[in-house]
């Protein structure tokens, strides 16, 4: 993996923010451009979602530029890993969602509310959809790449090549029950994207569109597929040629999709509805999901967390007081006998007294 990769891609990340930050802050700052209909939400409440996006976005262009940093391979991994971890959870389900609702509503002719033009303007949709795009490819390249070289030997190795940690039986306990909560969860969302009322309220089904069916397939695939990549990763015998980067990246977009689109979507519902009245509360079974997929994305994040860090230490060189103690007997005997023949030089040259 090239250096010189990692930087393009930086960078390129880094400038497909930059229409999207200045959009959003022209919004905060109270120039509607593009906005059709002003009425739709407060201002207080228009101004305070446009400025938490326009901080999440300036928090991935940020860490997109620290990647292309020498600093950024000396930085803690959790500082790297955690906005990009919540960023791959909310950009890969939704230009999934966003690209299969459009391909099926060209195909089969279904409206699609991106074109309706009632809300914002159609060129808007493109600056800001065609720079995720571009950001949602560069920055997880570049971290990517990233990713193989501070952690290549462990990325690579096959699976029946891991180290056996101690923790092994415990992994087992939290994320094989999370896996089987994932899978049933992503199971969910695959039905309602299909079509299916299984405990959807009649206010949904009326709203759902050919972008909200699609939503809902990629966020119940990318659940099932980090069901899959758990699986793999904490009984490594079902595939043992398998490399590491592969179930590990299954679970990495799994787990980050359920807590940042399901999950936070559910927790920000909640906390509005208890601030400002329960019509907001999601209920049913759609409150159920919401709710699950928080508290199991986060088991998945904790435990994979210690997991990684164990399984890292583990595969990284030995120390240096137990390298001397592995070294060839050879060299330990070179080592003795210098050692030897300078205690002698140090005896033949101290005086009567001091020895």
């Amino acid at each position: 993996m090239k250096s010189s990769r990692l930087t393009h891609l930086g960078r390129i990340a880094v400038a497909a923010c930059v229409p999207y930050l200045a959009l959003k802050l022209l919004w905060v700052l109270g120039l509607d451009v593009g906005v059709l209909d002003t009425s739709r939400f407060s201002r207080t409440t228009w101004v305070a979602g446009n400025a938490v996006t326009f901080l999440l976005d300036a928090v991935a262009a940020v860490v997109a530029h620290t990647l292309t940093r020498p600093a950024g391979r000396r930085a803690p991994a959790w500082l790297l890993a955690l906005p990009l971890w919540a960023a791959s959870g909310l950009l890969l389900p939704l230009l999934t969602g966003l690209i299969g609702g459009s391909l099926t509503g060209l195909v089969t002719g279904a409206r699609n509310p991106l074109a309706a033009g009632d809300f914002l303007q159609p060129w808007v949709f493109g600056v800001v959809y065609g720079g995720f795009l571009v950001e949602t490819v560069t920055l997880l390249g570049a971290f990517a790449v990233y990713a193989h070289q501070r952690w290549g030997t462990l990325l690579r190795r096959p699976l029946h090549a891991l180290p056996r940690t101690g923790t092994r039986a415990v992994q087992r306990l939290f994320l094989l029950p999370a896996a089987a909560v994932l899978a049933a969860l992503g199971t969910v969302r695959i039905l309602w994207g299909a079509g299916a009322d299984l405990g959807a309220p009649a206010a949904g089904e009326q709203a759902r569109t050919v972008l909200s069916a699609a939503s809902d397939w990629a966020q119940g695939g990318y659940a099932v597929a980090g069901a899959t990549g758990l699986v793999l990763l904490v009984l490594p015998g079902l595939l043992p040629r398998l490399r590491v980067r592969v179930p590990l990246a299954l679970a990495w977009a799994g787990s980050a999709t359920v807590v940042a689109c399901g999950g936070c979507t559910w927790l920000v519902q909640a906390v509005a509805g208890g601030l400002f009245g329960a019509g907001a509360v999601p209920g049913g079974l759609p409150g159920l999901v919401g709710a699950l997929e928080l508290c199991t994305g986060l088991v998945v994040l904790c435990a994979g967390a210690f997991t990684l860090c164990e399984l890292t230490a583990a595969a990284g060189p030995a120390p240096a007081a137990e390298q001397a103690l592995q070294a060839p007997p050879a060299l330990v005997a070179q080592e003795d006998s210098v050692s030897s023949a300078s205690l002698r030089a140090v005896r033949e040259c101290a005086p009567t007294d001091d020895r």
